[in-house]
């Protein structure tokens, strides 16, 4: 039987995290699914910002780096991030972009073991991942394998003892598919190389546990589920033991011991502050860290449970009312094999979600033909999944999708 809407509204009645909605600025009139690529504005962020920039940089100037606590500020975040990854303080450090603090981390891995040649990646993990991991092992006179995740395990005991490290994505960017992240890092320990994960995908929406799972590194981003804003910085981790061997191909002042005696040769500072490098950007950072208070009080395993139950209720509605329009479901099946998303495939899949775009149904679309709908459970609701559903519906039974306008691609799709 398919649900109602009736139905969807006394589970959002039921709904433990219902109240966290109201920490967040969504536009009347949008329902709004794409929050794994940028987060919803939360309430509290334009009056911070306004703070740091009409006082601690309007009046304090440049008295605000002590007396406003700007230079600890990478680490701050840092640790009140941590928690949401499964990671004690003092192993994560924010700054920089993913892409930046992939290149660190690989380059860390492999600087740690020099005598193997091989970085193994996935063959569709997001490309920046691919093309910093290419760059790092290609100056260092290694090679880069990659495979499916079908046959990653597989790929991970037959490189064996020339195997450095693993870079995946945990939560795939097309697809939702997500790793076992446990399952995955004891395979790669067990050839003896390091594993890296990359939770743009998954931080925020999933249970992550980098401390239980043994981790080594770990790199993210702040602007999707954390909500951090456009361009907001990244995060990096690196397990406590690693920590004093860390090191890494952009050295600069920030992660100097005594960054005020500017000293010709560097000498790391102690801690997960050697994985700095220049000065950050403060604006993007503060915001970042007033975005996370909408986690405050707020169990990351609540976050799960609503994600599963918003996602399953998209696939169930899709496959029951959209049967015999074109769509094949492009995620796992398995609600505990996918993260907060669900991609639905369609050979017109560009025009139709432009044409949903125009009618207040926000997503995004990943050529050559992917549909992704992103479910932030802090603010996305049951009706706004089973209203987006009618939506479509309604825009593949009329035929509205085939309006001419809908075929133009703009820079970002």
């Amino acid at each position: 039987m398919t649900t109602t809407r009736d139905e969807a509204l006394r589970r959002d009645q039921a709904d433990p995290l219902a109240r966290i909605r109201d920490r967040f600025d969504l536009p009347a009139g949008v329902i709004y699914l794409d929050g794994n690529s940028l987060g919803a504005l939360p309430k509290a962020v334009p009056a911070r910002l306004a703070d740091v920039m009409a006082r601690e940089w309007g009046t304090d100037l440049i008295r605000s780096w002590n007396d406003n606590d700007w230079w600890e500020a990478p680490l701050r975040v840092g640790d009140k991030l941590a928690p949401l990854i499964g990671a004690a303080p003092g192993q994560v450090a924010v700054g920089d972009s993913t892409s930046i603090n992939i290149y660190k981390q690989i380059s860390a891995a492999c600087m740690m073991r020099p005598d193997r040649p091989v970085v193994l990646s996935e063959t569709e993990n997001f490309p920046t991942d691919l093309y910093m991991i290419s760059q790092v092992v290609q100056a260092a006179g290694g090679r880069v394998e990659v495979a499916t995740g079908a046959h990653m395990m597989d790929a991970i005991t037959a490189l064996g003892p020339d195997l450095a490290a693993v870079s995946l994505t945990h939560v795939n960017y097309r697809t939702g598919a997500m790793y076992d992240m446990k399952t995955v890092t004891d395979s790669v320990h067990a050839q003896g190389a390091l594993m890296m994960w990359d939770l743009a995908h998954s931080a925020g929406a999933v249970p992550v546990e980098l401390d239980a799972c043994g981790v080594d590194f770990a790199v993210g981003c702040g602007y999707k589920y954390f909500n951090g804003g456009p361009g907001a910085p990244a995060f990096l981790y690196v397990a406590e033991r690693h920590i004093d061997a860390y090191e890494h191909p952009l050295p600069g002042w920030y992660g100097h011991a005594r960054p005020f005696e500017f000293e010709p040769r560097y000498e790391p500072v102690a801690g997960i502050g050697r994985a700095l490098t220049g000065t950050p950007s403060l604006l993007s950072l503060l915001a970042l860290e007033t975005a996370l208070d909408a986690f405050d009080g707020v169990s990351i395993h609540e976050v799960r449970a609503k994600s599963i139950a918003l996602s399953e209720m998209f696939v169930e509605l899709v496959e029951q009312l959209l049967a015999g329009h074109g769509f094949t479901l492009a995620s796992p099946r398995n609600p505990a094999d996918r993260g907060s998303q669900v991609s639905i495939a369609h050979e017109h899949g560009y025009r139709i979600k432009q044409a949903l775009i125009d009618c207040g149904v926000i997503g995004d679309y990943r050529a050559p033909l992917l549909l992704r709908f992103g479910f932030t459970p802090l603010y996305t609701s049951f009706v706004d999944v089973w209203d987006a559903v009618q939506i479509l519906v309604d825009i593949m039974e009329s035929g509205r999708w085939r309006e001419p306008r809908f075929a133009q691609k703009g820079a970002v799709t």
